[in-house]
């Protein structure tokens, strides 16, 4: 699973690795959100048509610079082979605060003593994939 690494700018001293995603555009799919944010985030063009899933939704509340944010999210996967990550296409503040990105397996994800979230994503991962392959 592909996670970002950043930081809330008022909290830099404490990133964590997070999910790609973001808000819906006027007439968007949920899957055709997931396609644009890959792409503008990780720099990854998918077909919205070939996400699977979802495996998992929620809301969240959290705080990200001078904002407080109420997010419902729903997590898609979609298999993106050997593809380039690139954050050429990123806001400034997400360029700003993003410093890295990495591959994560369930294993990885449930052994780590690293901040991630959402905390159950090593769950979410485990209903994505059965043997390694997309559910």
């Amino acid at each position: 699973m592909l996670l970002l690494y950043g930081f809330e700018p008022a909290n830099a001293d404490r990133p964590f690795w997070f999910t790609i995603g973001g808000a819906l555009e006027d007439g968007e799919t949920l899957q055709e959100a997931a396609a644009r944010e890959l792409y503008e985030e990780a720099g990854i063009r998918v077909e919205a048509a070939d996400f699977t899933g979802p495996y998992g939704s929620g809301t969240i509340e959290f705080s990200w610079g001078q904002y407080a944010i109420t997010q419902d999210q729903t997590f898609f996967a979609i298999r993106v082979g050997n593809a380039a990550v690139s954050f050429d296409h990123m806001e400034q503040i997400e360029k700003d605060t993003t410093t890295a990105y990495r591959w994560w397996s369930v294993e990885e994800l449930e052994s780590t003593q690293e901040t991630f979230f959402p905390e159950d994503l090593a769950a979410i991962l485990r209903k994505i994939t059965k043997g390694g392959e997309l559910a």
